[in-house]
């Protein structure tokens, strides 16, 4: 049966993709050859920006001095929460080893990366969470040498309290681009820093693009589209509080999507009253952003029961999934694809876009399916071991080599065939059939 829409989304005019694409790949190729003289003249003409690309320690200790305390401690406060939650999930994530039989050992060990890129946006707004989400986690997970980038904002560069964040933080180094060549700085080793092993951290279409290409060699955190977030909400919730938390995702900008769905025609309609109001209430360039977010994406559904709330929240697999109804165990037990999940009428997306502590760089599009958001284990490899000796060697490798052949690759049966034949020469005994 098909779902009830009080607000269905019109959509947006198709993106010009394929121009995105091509304008990338050109850069790319032309960073990739020009080194950072290229970087240099895109950071001079896309961003107006005629200062240094490297920060010094001498500016950044300059900016910390402009920031207020209170602001100061505010970023502090968001960035024990992120990094304490980073270190537990470092706790989770352990080496081991089991004899899976007499003589036959394997393990596995979770190796930090040597360098990590972290990409924070500016532009219209500060992201000086962003730099804390990224920059710490991959502090926590032990990488020891981080670079982050950001691109300017007008004659300042990057903002004070942005780069109080990345100090802070643990950034390495600070480099002040931005945009593809921003990705590019930190994937080829500009301007001081080491290639990176990783790339992280949202961005525009053009980053998001860029990471893309430079995908494979390099590794990234994920494909990211434009945010978005879904409420569930039954008549316990209140609509004024709804209609807020919808507003305050869609001001991300006009191609991020938020969604209601509700068990209620009373809040639902209630909700839909109070939007106008709510956005009209945004300063500029919010109020815009948002307008067009909810007018061409947002949408409201009416749903029959709470199960069918939840398999339409699972068919969305939305990067923020923020539940205001009763029996929240039973959300939380049964609700199974979404970047992050917001439990309870007291909890906001927002909290976890800046302070709470999980992280907010978040799979979008859908990609909640399979795949869950930033963590520590994105910046470690987790690789195995093993080592055999002679009580498991005699069975290992006549099942090797019958499986080889099996397979019809001789090479792979001769070189289990070669170690049954030193051990039966050492032992002077017959350790192959036949032989």
């Amino acid at each position: 049966m098909p779902l009830d829409h009080i607000k269905s989304a019109p959509g947006q005019p198709p993106q010009a993709a394929a121009d995105i694409v091509d304008t990338v790949q050109i850069m790319l190729a032309r960073l990739r050859a020009g080194g950072a003289q290229v970087a240099l003249e895109y950071a001079r003409t896309l961003d107006g920006w005629e200062g240094n690309i490297a920060v010094s320690g001498a500016s950044i200790a300059e900016a910390i001095d402009r920031v207020p305390q209170d602001l100061k401690d505010d970023i502090a406060w968001a960035h024990d929460n992120i990094s304490r939650f980073a270190a537990a999930q470092r706790a989770t994530a352990e080496d081991m080893e089991i004899e899976l039989r007499p003589g036959l050992i394997a393990g596995q060990r979770q190796i930090p990366l040597s360098a990590a890129g972290c990409y924070v946006p500016g532009g219209r707004y500060t992201h000086i969470a962003s730099a804390l989400m990224s920059i710490a986690t991959a502090r926590e997970a032990g990488v020891a040498d981080i670079t982050a980038c950001s691109p300017p904002n007008g004659a300042e560069g990057i903002p004070a309290p942005m780069l109080y964040a990345m100090h802070l933080a643990g950034a390495t180094r600070v480099l002040c681009i931005g945009g593809v060549q921003g990705v590019a700085a930190m994937a080829f080793g500009l301007f001081g820093a080491p290639p990176v092993d990783i790339l992280v951290g949202p961005g525009n279409a053009f980053v998001a693009e860029a990471k893309r290409q430079l995908f494979g060699p390099i590794g990234i955190d994920m494909f990211a589209g434009p945010t978005d977030s879904l409420v569930l909400a039954d008549d316990s919730a209140d609509p004024e509080t709804v209609a807020v938390d919808l507003i305050g995702q869609a001001e991300h900008g006009a191609t991020s999507p938020v969604w209601l769905a509700t068990t209620s025609r009373d809040l639902a309609e209630s909700v839909l009253s109070r939007i106008p109001r709510v956005i009209a209430a945004l300063p500029e360039p919010n109020r815009s952003a948002a307008e067009a977010a909810w007018r061409d994406l947002g949408e409201i559904v009416l749903c029959n029961d709470r199960e069918e709330m939840a398999r339409f929240a699972d068919d969305k697999a939305p990067e923020h999934l923020h539940v205001q109804a009763r029996d929240l165990a039973w959300w939380r037990e049964r609700l199974r694809a979404y970047g992050s999940l917001f439990l309870g009428a007291e909890t906001t997306v927002a909290f976890g876009d800046k302070a709470a502590g999980p992280n907010h760089v978040l799979p979008t599009s859908g990609a909640a399916r399979y795949t869950g958001g930033l963590s520590v284990h994105k910046f470690l490899k987790t690789v195995t071991w093993q080592q055999v000796d002679a009580r498991a060697l005699p069975d290992l490798a006549r099942v090797s080599a019958r499986i080889s052949r099996e397979e019809r690759m001789e090479g792979h049966a001769r070189s289990a065939d070669i170690r049954l034949d030193k051990l039966a020469a050492d032992r002077k005994i017959q350790v192959r059939a036949g032989g």
